[in-house]
């Protein structure tokens, strides 16, 4: 029996982290699964771009934080010009305030990397058979945000007010970045990353840039604790 057919009816999935270690894991444990094949790894999002392009994948399994890109960015791009390629996001940023944020980018679901893969695996499945995969945790705030319930915010500032362009820029404040990296990370130009800041500083009724900076770090560092590297504010 040829790769082909022994492959072809078997769920097709590419890895997209710059993170090797995790793209080792993942893929180790997605070839190990008589229904699932892993057809591609890349570590930015031009590369991953690309790579779906080149494989017509079932399933993508995303990181947010990318070397070139915005993870949302790329969910979005792929999800608008490629139908067919269900989504799921993997990544070590809070589910409470960035899962949402990836359904409505067109990602069918959403895990963190406190999760092991073996969940991944269940994600894969579970999106394939047309359903939405998220925590129970995170199901459950959906639930009482579309009943009126309070939504999850960050520690005394109302987080969730933010767009993704503002807490992306809010984030790596946090995590470091200076503006001149966040323009470079994002590609956009100083001027547009500095309204940004602006902007997430009105929202959040904070006066000043410095009081803005504080309350990005304080925030980053009460997201949940994961083992994996940080890709975002360490060099490449």
């Amino acid at each position: 029996m040829s790769t082909s057919e022994r492959t072809s009816d078997r769920t097709r999935v590419v890895i997209i982290d710059d993170h090797p270690a995790i793209r080792v894991a993942l893929g180790n444990v997605i070839e190990s699964k008589l229904d699932l094949h892993l057809c591609g790894q890349a570590s930015s999002a031009d590369a991953g771009f690309r790579l779906i392009e080149k494989e017509s994948p079932d399933v993508a399994i995303v990181d947010i934080s990318l070397e070139d890109a915005h993870g949302l960015d790329l969910v979005q791009n792929v999800t608008a010009l490629y139908e067919d390629v269900k989504v799921l996001v993997f990544s070590m940023y809070n589910e409470s305030v960035y899962a949402e944020r990836a359904l409505q980018a067109g990602a069918h679901g959403y895990l963190m990397k406190s999760e092991s893969p073996d969940r991944v695996v269940e994600g894969i499945r579970a999106i394939m058979n047309g359903e939405v995969f998220l925590s129970s945790k995170m199901v459950s705030q959906i639930i009482r945000g579309s009943t009126g319930g309070e939504k999850a915010a960050g520690p005394g500032f109302p987080i969730n007010e933010l767009t993704d362009r503002e807490i992306t820029v809010f984030q790596m404040l946090g995590e470091g970045y200076s503006i001149e990296q966040i323009t470079d990370r994002l590609n956009l130009n100083r001027k547009t990353v500095e309204t940004y800041r602006r902007r997430a500083k009105e929202k959040l009724g904070l006066d000043s840039v410095s009081e803005l900076l504080q309350y990005a770090i304080q925030w980053t560092h009460a997201q949940p604790a994961n083992d994996e590297p940080a890709p975002v504010g360490k060099e490449k």
